[in-house]
């Protein structure tokens, strides 16, 4: 990491003391800076997938489109395949669930939560759940699936 020292040489002797002076080397050794930046690199790319928040659930494939996003973070009631709710990544019972999401709705600014449901989730149960967000004071209600489903279109 220091500089290196070349040595000056003229017609190839030597000749008094002052002429044969070492002169540091003006270039920068870039390889240590690329090798953090690869290190680094290799890090975030790690750790990125790890940084999704959620419960691992399979959603059913649609070809509708992304709703747009608010500055407030989105309420997310997920159902798992067991049938299990939770709320952001927190178990909530379903004999409780209205009251928790009255209290929620209490704290935040807008009607607006994203339903996650698993795919062999019974249609019932996916009812059921949102009933219990409208009573809870959610009408703004988004149902979360991937993309890349069927499009059910003839025209393309």
């Amino acid at each position: 990491m220091g500089a290196a020292v070349q040595q000056a040489e003229r017609g190839g002797r030597r000749r008094g003391r002052g002429r044969n002076r070492a002169r540091p080397m003006s270039e920068i050794n870039v390889t240590p800076f690329v090798d953090v930046m690869l290190v680094l690199l290799i890090i975030f790319m790690v750790a990125a997938p790890l940084l999704t928040v959620g419960v691992p659930v399979e959603l059913p494939k649609t070809a509708a489109n992304a709703l747009p996003t608010d500055s407030e973070e989105p309420l997310t009631v997920t159902i798992t395949a067991t049938g299990e709710v939770q709320i952001q990544t927190t178990t909530t019972p379903r004999d409780g669930l209205v009251g928790k999401l009255r209290a929620i709705a209490a704290e935040r600014e807008t009607d607006r939560v994203f339903l996650r449901a698993d795919g062999r989730v019974p249609y019932e149960d996916v009812m059921q759940i949102m009933g219990a967000l409208n009573a809870g004071g959610f009408s703004n209600v988004g149902l979360v699936t991937d993309v890349g489903g069927p499009t059910l279109d003839d025209d393309k």
